[in-house]
């Protein structure tokens, strides 16, 4: 590779025809004016304002721009002519293996530098070109069942240049989605339902007469769940042609990596997969199945439960559970050794009638990032995506959840009956912190959250404390045991409802909008949001002292309001008691939760044009305290309603009542602020919020507008 001049020191160099120069400043290169090769040696962080280069009629492949600069980069020479998988087909093993070091390079420099987590999908990247070089999407369809692993996934598939904007707005989705590409066929984000879904789509395409294949990728994390067992049964029972593949990544199928053995992988191990998986083998037992059914006497079922035993003795611990339920084990396979994945997988694509098959993949999540830290780029090392941390400014602050544990921890102290169950994707470190202080009081239950809620409610039957731990999308999945099994029989469960509103780069997927509306409708439930560090703290206080019924409280993600909070225990509220925090005359504001420090921004703004406003902390959903809604419309003409929550949730009681009360019939003008009626996409929070309308500024020009002040409140938003 040619060196840049002394006078061009920028070190992008240009052939044509044999020749080499060095770029300028800003250079056009017309595809139509000369064959044209352009290396890159190293691109520096240079504002791309100064040095740009521009390829008309050329389609380019090299790492867009952020920010105005350009990220360092080695060459990528494979990865730069892959524009769809289909270009896959062609490369040798050889040349995928290089492929693979190339994404696996590009995907530690671009999200490295984005802050973004990557150490899943840098386990997939064999798996994942092993399933586009053999499978034909987007005609078969692939599954998945975790974001975080199909990084690799979108660079095969189109989405290369746009990799640095993941989970940024209006950027790519950190998950599968299906109005991102065709490509994603199933969006997925709270994982377990590729099996679901894709045996769907495999029953679809077997009454339409089709052909195309349908593959589901699933990992550790996600075979917690019930619905994965649930639609494996099913999948066994109805027999359909599927291919189910278990990235494993924990190298152990038993629930508790440290209690069971490691799968390891050897020649052997090789061997017996790609026999298990050959066309030939896979005949041979059918036919022999076949045999055993003529022959009648029980025949069939003692030739079936020996091929069990047989293929048990050949698979790790655990494997035959999947055979128990229907599916075809063939495993384990080395998830970083190209050419055997990509073997089993083509004898796989090959069997059509043969029923589901299960491919037992093991992966390493730090596969390649010592050779990342080896690898030099520009004089400066690539961080080890595994031990990847945010930006020192970034942990700075003091977050909701870290108060939280703080606060638990000073109740569990003090009371031993305080147990904690956590379920959900993944735990925040803060309450892992928790977890190492109390170990034989801590319950983790991965992404299990219907059992942990009816596992609550049995420990609170026999007498401890159950504070439930359920980040408030994941809370969705196990609604019905949280009307059943906790608030019909009035069981005191502490709900704590986290990652509560908008989340952020985490977008829709994950976004808590509907805990307020299901939480509050169930008659046996109290249901309260903190709007502060301090409210936080007595809270968890007043969960702790309650024994009679279920009660639940959310907290959103992000810093706390203060800088300077110092960590203290709480002091048990009344329930149903809200508290007034300025006084006016002009408009009151009655927020809730995490929405009252934005009434009181508001409050400011409306001060500066001669608004006295009233903001109020309501504390309480349910119940409501109807002393402070009265005496807030007997003193105010106005009345402004504020949640981080969706229709039907705290300003649909707060109007409930005032109907019912007759206090609509009067003077009050009432007005409620809820989050739009549909989903907002992934961006950072102050974006959201601003899309979502419940700013400082928003709620400020809704007082203005109920005043009949529109100017001011459009000059407000400008």
């Amino acid at each position: 590779m040619g060196t840049a001049s002394a006078g061009y020191p920028f070190g992008v160099t240009i052939h044509s025809n044999g020749k080499i120069g060095a770029f300028p400043h800003r250079m056009d290169c017309s595809s139509s004016s000369f064959p044209l090769n352009v290396e890159v040696s190293r691109i520096k962080l240079y504002p791309s304002s100064d040095y740009a280069i521009n390829f008309k009629g050329l389609v380019s492949h090299s790492l867009p721009d952020t920010d105005g600069f350009f990220w360092e980069k080695v060459p990528t020479p494979l990865l730069d002519v892959i524009e769809s998988p289909i270009h896959l087909k062609n490369l040798s093993p050889k040349e995928l293996k290089e492929l693979a070091d190339e994404i696996r390079f590009e995907l530690s420099s671009v999200m490295s530098k984005t802050h973004k987590s990557f150490k899943s999908s840098l386990s997939v990247v064999e798996l994942t070109i092993a399933i586009h070089h053999v499978f034909h999407a987007p005609v078969d369809k692939i599954l998945w069942d975790e974001g975080d692993q199909t990084y690799v996934h979108k660079v095969l598939t189109g989405r290369r240049t746009l990799m640095h904007t993941v989970r940024e707005k209006n950027g790519l989705s950190g998950f599968t989605s299906r109005f991102e590409s065709d490509y994603d066929p199933f969006g997925a984000g709270h994982g377990c339902n590729s099996i679901s879904a894709g045996l769907g789509m495999a029953i679809a395409r077997d009454i339409k007469g089709k052909r195309e294949r349908i593959v589901a990728v699933i990992s550790n994390g996600t075979t917690m769940a019930g619905q994965i067992y649930e639609a494996m049964s099913n999948v066994g029972y109805l027999d359909s042609n599927m291919v189910v593949i278990l990235n494993d990544s924990r190298h152990c199928l038993h629930p508790k990596t440290e209690e069971g053995p490691k799968t390891s992988i050897n020649a052997l191990s090789s061997t017996l997969s790609k026999l298990q998986s050959s066309k030939s083998f896979r005949k041979l037992r059918q036919v022999a199945k076949g045999v055993t059914k003529r022959i009648g006497s029980g025949m069939h079922e003692l030739a079936a439960k020996v091929d069990e035993y047989a293929r048990g003795m050949m698979g790790p611990l655990g494997s035959t559970l999947f055979e128990e339920l229907g599916l075809y084990y063939i495993g384990p396979v080395d998830g970083h050794n190209i050419e055997d994945l990509i073997c089993v997988l083509q004898e796989v694509a090959s069997l059509d009638s043969m029923g589901p098959v299960l491919v037992h993949v093991v992966t390493e999540e730090t596969e390649g990032t010592e050779h990342n830290r080896k690898s030099e780029i520009s004089g400066k090392h690539l961080e080890d995506s595994s031990n990847f941390c945010p930006l020192p400014s970034r942990i700075h602050s003091l977050t909701y959840s870290a108060c939280f544990v703080e606060a638990l921890a000073v109740e569990a102290e003090k009371d031993k009956d305080i147990v904690i169950v956590h379920a959900g994707m993944q735990m925040e470190p803060t309450l892992q912190l928790l977890q190492e202080k109390f170990p034989d009081r801590f319950f983790d239950m991965g992404i299990a959250e219907q059992h942990a809620v009816t596992f609550s409610a049995g420990m609170s039957c026999a007498g401890l404390k159950p504070f439930c731990i359920i980040p408030s999308t994941f809370l969705q999945r196990a609604y019905d045991q949280v009307v059943h099994d906790v608030d019909r029989q009035r069981f005191p469960v502490r709900f704590i409802i986290t990652s509560a509103g908008l989340v952020g780069s985490d977008g829709p997927l994950q976004c808590g909008a509907f805990d307020i509306i299901f939480m509050s409708c169930l008659p046996n439930m109290i249901v309260m949001a903190p709007s502060n560090e301090d409210e936080l703290a007595h809270m968890v206080a007043t969960a702790a002292q309650i024994n009679d019924r279920p009660i639940c409280f959310r907290y959103p993600r992000g810093a706390i309001v203060r800088a300077d909070y110092s960590i203290c225990g709480g002091v048990p509220i009344e329930i149903g008691k809200g508290k007034v925090l300025a006084e006016g005359k002009d408009v009151a504001l009655l927020g809730y939760g995490a929405m009252v420090q934005n009434c009181l921004k508001a409050r400011s703004l409306l001060s500066k044009l001669g608004l006295e406003v009233t903001v109020a902390d309501a504390r309480f959903c349910k119940p409501l305290d109807i002393k402070l809604l009265r005496q807030l419309c007997e003193n105010h003409e106005y009345l402004i309603t504020v949640e981080e929550g969706s229709i039907g949730g705290f300003g649909s009681h707060v109007a409930q009542f005032l109907t019912l009360d007759g206090k609509l019939d009067g003077k009050i003008k009432w007005r409620p602020i809820v989050l739009p009626d549909n989903y907002i996409e992934h961006a950072s929070a102050d974006e959201q919020l601003a899309l979502a309308g419940l700013t400082g500024h928003h709620i400020a020009a809704t007082a203005l507008s109920l005043l009949g002040r529109n100017r001011e409140a459009l000059l407000l938003m400008c």
